[in-house]
């Protein structure tokens, strides 16, 4: 199971990839297009923090975080290697969406979003949405799932 949430990962990042390389290829930088009118509109923006664009300037912190975080959960998942699949399906968003905009800060120093939702102003990325979902459903797993995982395990065990 470990190695069909890379899978997701891997998909998950390259459809990252390939979205933020369709904005740059057809947009200038601070360029706006409806894509669907009233609710979301395309902007090519170029963000060098995190969230909000807080912390600018400081890419080698947020690669070495990354690195870090992504190195714990797939040590955690090898290593633990809990039965639900649902919660490979999330790790493996939360690792997509991560490595998604960890290629942007290794090549550029900076993360590429284009999603600009009319009632959330921040402009975002497919990978923000990504991680923000997985990283949702992981605490409803944490919360509601995961003890029945357990009790399920040791049971059989």
């Amino acid at each position: 199971m470990p190695f069909i949430a890379l899978g997701i990962g891997v998909a998950l990042a390259a459809l990252d990839q390939l979205f933020k390389f369709l904005i740059v290829s057809n947009f200038e930088l601070g360029q706006t297009r409806q894509f669907i009118p009233g609710i979301l509109n395309l902007t090519y923006v170029r963000n060098e923090g995190v969230a909000f664009g807080m912390f600018a300037g400081m890419q080698w912190v947020f690669i070495v975080l990354t690195t870090v975080m992504l190195a714990a959960i797939i040590f955690y998942m090898f290593k633990k290697r809990p039965e639900s699949r649902f919660f490979y399906i999330i790790v493996g968003m939360i690792i997509g969406g991560g490595v998604g905009n960890l290629i942007d800060r290794i090549l550029n120093s900076y993360v590429v979003d284009y999603l600009s939702l009319t009632f959330f102003p921040p402009v975002c990325n497919f990978a923000d949405y990504v991680i923000v979902v997985g990283v949702i459903l992981l605490a409803v797993w944490l919360l509601f799932f995961s003890d029945k995982a357990e009790k399920k395990e040791k049971g059989s065990e």
